[in-house]
């Protein structure tokens, strides 16, 4: 029966039940299913969580009509994010189809070194990133390719995708045309370029900690290719024409067309391409019916690499493992992924949740330090239960503001501590849309790349240090003397 008052306060306990049931459960899931669960048993682990919170919120007087609506809206929230997983699957599937993948991996292993190849990734995943300010077409393009290199280089495929994702990140928290950086600015009230200006210093700092750590990291000695380059150019007509669809998508972005649209023209370049340069391969993928006309099996074929990705046949097998994947069908699980992940914040944030874990430690922030820490515990936490970074910059943004403001600190030191936490801790977690994307597009479960994605952990640990060493700690106008 449906109670007539207005909900009630949440106790922490209760608040704490929620939380805690999603990490034992997705713990147990990880114990269990390893790297697997993130197809399946991940998503049941947030479900059961989500009723959980749902049942703590019913107590309380919400009723479950509210609190659907309330996923609802959550969910509406990642539509976007899902769209653009759909494109990098499409895109995937037709750029392994027309072989730029494959010229991708071909120039790669010529031009890079084991010797420095995970340093090489982050400077040129850092450049890119900072030309454009999406670490998400940075990953979905550049970074598909240099995974294709790691894996024929025999390298760690953990810490090259940690290498691409530092890189991808700098970029996209420090660059203007970066829509999480604008966010944070706005969030802290800050003015745009100098939020800029500050994370680009913070940012500038971590990158360079994880370059050199990158560089360490490479493996000595001689690296012979000649024989998996052998195997490509015996299996596809490279040249550097092959490169049109991925220049095609950086030049939609530095226009700042939106990533989903960038990224599946890309996808729809690379079947064109296909069709121009290897119609034979094309047709042979189809597998059309004695008859059809070319030009009609030339489409199924297209059609079929960008719904269920391209299964290649060369008879090469390093080749024909670097080119067999993609497809907007690989990234089904990813998606079931994020809805689940999403509910389940709605419905902890409809119910008060972090509010009642937030506000305690709010209260209890006494130095610029532990203010800070306070901060980046708390953006961090609301990465973990809500899986969006963009509710992480808002909802701690706006819950620590008033703090700020007491201290008598400028916005630009919230809204810097925002945004060198709340985008790059994203690609921590495996049920976050920004973890689940990195995991699906690079093919590297993320709790595998979390502990070399370097740039990620120093970038909040570095904000904190500043706080407490008293760097960059700038006064709002009114409160200098």
């Amino acid at each position: 029966m449906e109670t007539t008052e207005g909900p009630e306060a949440i106790s922490l306990i209760e608040a704490v039940i929620p939380v805690a049931s999603l990490i034992v459960l997705v713990a147990v899931s990880y114990f269990l299913f390893g790297d697997a669960g993130a197809n399946g048993p991940n998503q049941v682990a947030l479900t059961v969580a989500t009723m959980i919170a749902a049942f703590i919120g019913r107590r309380r007087g919400h009723s479950l009509a509210s609190l659907g609506e309330a996923a609802t809206a959550s969910v509406s929230t990642g539509i976007g994010a899902i769209f653009i997983l759909l494109g990098v699957g499409a895109l995937v599937g037709t750029w392994a189809l027309s072989g730029t993948i494959v010229a991708m991996v071909y120039y790669g292993l010529q031009l890079l070194s084991p010797n420095y190849f995970y340093f090489t990734a982050t400077i040129i995943c850092g450049l890119v990133s900072l030309s454009i300010g999406s670490s998400w077409t940075v990953v979905g393009t550049i970074g598909i390719g240099l995974m294709g290199i790691a894996y024929n280089m025999d390298l760690d495929p953990a810490i090259a995708a940690g290498a691409i994702i530092s890189g991808a990140y700098f970029g996209d928290k420090s660059s203007p045309l970066s829509d999480s950086a604008n966010l944070a600015a706005a969030a802290a009230g800050a003015e745009l370029y100098q939020h800029i200006r500050e994370t680009f210093l913070s940012s500038l700092i971590a990158l360079t900690i994880a370059s050199v750590v990158f560089l360490m990291l490479g493996r000595p000695g001689d690296f012979d290719a000649s024989i998996k380059i052998a195997a490509m150019q015996g299996a596809f007509h490279i040249s550097p024409v092959l490169f049109l669809p991925l220049l095609l998508v950086i030049v939609l972005a530095l226009f700042r067309v939106p990533a989903f649209t960038a990224i599946f023209s890309g996808a729809i370049a690379g079947g064109v391409l296909a069709v121009t340069i290897a119609p034979e391969r094309v047709i042979a993928f189809a597998q059309a019916p004695a008859g059809m006309p070319d030009a009609l099996a030339l489409l199924k074929g297209v059609w079929l690499a960008l719904s269920n990705g391209y299964k290649s046949d060369t008879g090469y097998p390093s080749v024909d493992l670097l080119v067999t994947r993609g497809g907007m069908a690989s990234m089904l699980n990813t998606i079931w992924l994020i809805i689940t992940a999403l509910a389940f914040g709605g419905v902890v944030e409809k119910c008060g949740v972090l509010d009642r874990l937030l506000s305690p430690i709010i209260s209890k922030a006494k130095s610029a330090g532990s203010l800070v820490a306070s901060l980046v515990a708390s953006i961090f936490a609301t990465n973990v239960v809500t899986a969006d970074q963009y509710i992480a910059i808002v909802l701690p943004g706006r819950m620590f503001k008033g703090a700020f403001e007491q201290r008598g600190y400028a916005p630009v030191v919230l809204s810097r501590a925002v945004g060198d936490t709340a985008t790059p801790t994203s690609a921590l977690i495996p049920w976050n849309s920004c973890g689940a994307y990195m995991a699906a597009t690079l093919g590297v479960a993320t709790l595998s790349y979390a502990p070399y994605a370097i740039f990620s952990i120093i970038s909040p640990l570095l904000t904190i240090a500043l706080a407490y060493g008293g760097i960059r700690m700038l006064r709002a106008p009114t409160q200098r003397t």
